[in-house]
């Protein structure tokens, strides 16, 4: 299968369990759930899906496994987009190339929705095995807690808020996205991993692929939000800059940033050496990342 059919197929894969996953619009209380699924559903590349299951199939892992650790990733960066829109964060009314979740129901709602999406990542982790033993299926809710946390995703959204109107310096900006969107990344390769059975060194080699994968998105997010329309981006273009936000284009400049993002991609693809032909999605993914634009 060519790798278009691929990520069209995982794509398709990840809705429809997505779908089953949710709880269903008419089950009580209704306008909740239907704001859930409004939010996470028909929309978006599924990055983190398409992440998980590479990991995954370097190691045999049953498909149905990857989608219950697919979908609760999912499930994570879906709450994180719908809190990061709200007024009282970015104040943001597209996402996905449709209004955000707050602008087609209502802020309280909004709020409920995401907390709702984040506890149903756990419970849909939790309540059918993802791994072979209760060990191993511990740790993944604990890396999935941790990725989502003050020391994860959380951690870096308050960084990010807290450097509004600064000048960061290169360490300090790698330092924040690690947070801010790194750890959910590497939470997806991981969890991909482990539904494999992956042992502690393949395990150690793909946290540092996904660590230098996780900066190369932000860096390309960071690009994308500077030279993209909002047509193409399906969120607000030009955002970051207007609101003052420190980023890579700012930071380094156009050229400079697409050169980082350069050496992060021949980084990517070097951490994944050890895993031959096996890693042949992840490598696909890594070239995807960057040239979804550039």
């Amino acid at each position: 299968m060519d790798f278009a059919s691929w990520m069209s197929a995982v794509q398709q894969r990840t809705e429809s369990a997505l779908e089953r996953l949710l709880p269903a619009a008419a089950a009580a209380p209704a306008r909740l759930h239907q704001a859930m699924r409004y939010a996470a559903l028909g929309g978006g590349k599924r990055v983190r899906p398409l992440l998980c299951h590479a990991a995954g199939e370097i190691f045999g892992a049953d498909a149905v496994r990857l989608d219950r650790a697919a979908c609760a990733v999912e499930m994570i960066h879906v709450y994180s987009l719908v809190h990061d829109d709200l007024p009282c964060m970015d104040d943001d009314v597209l996402r996905r190339g449709k209004p955000t979740c707050h602008v087609e129901y209502d802020e309280a709602t909004a709020l409920l929705a995401g907390d709702a999406l984040q506890t149903q990542a756990f419970q849909v982790l939790a309540e059918e095995p993802v791994a072979t033993d209760a060990g191993r299926r511990l740790a993944m809710l604990a890396l999935l807690a941790h990725a989502a946390g003050s020391r994860g995703m959380a951690g870096g959204q308050a960084i990010d808020l807290g450097a509004v109107g600064k000048t960061l310096t290169l360490e300090e900006l790698e330092f924040m996205h690690i947070h801010k969107t790194g750890a959910l990344i590497r939470a997806a390769v991981l969890l991909g991993a482990h539904c494999g059975d992956a042992d502690v060194d393949a395990l150690e080699r793909l946290a540092h692929f996904a660590n230098r994968a996780g900066l190369l998105f932000q860096v390309v997010d960071d690009i994308l939000d500077a030279e993209a329309s909002t047509a193409t981006l399906g969120k607000t273009a030009g955002k970051d800059a207007a609101q003052g936000k420190p980023t890579y284009v700012n930071l380094l400049g156009n050229q400079r940033a697409k050169d980082q993002a350069a050496e992060l991609r021949t980084d990517a693809h070097a951490a994944l050496a050890g895993f031959g032909e096996r890693a042949l999605r992840l490598h696909q993914l890594t070239d995807f990342i960057v040239e979804r634009s550039f």
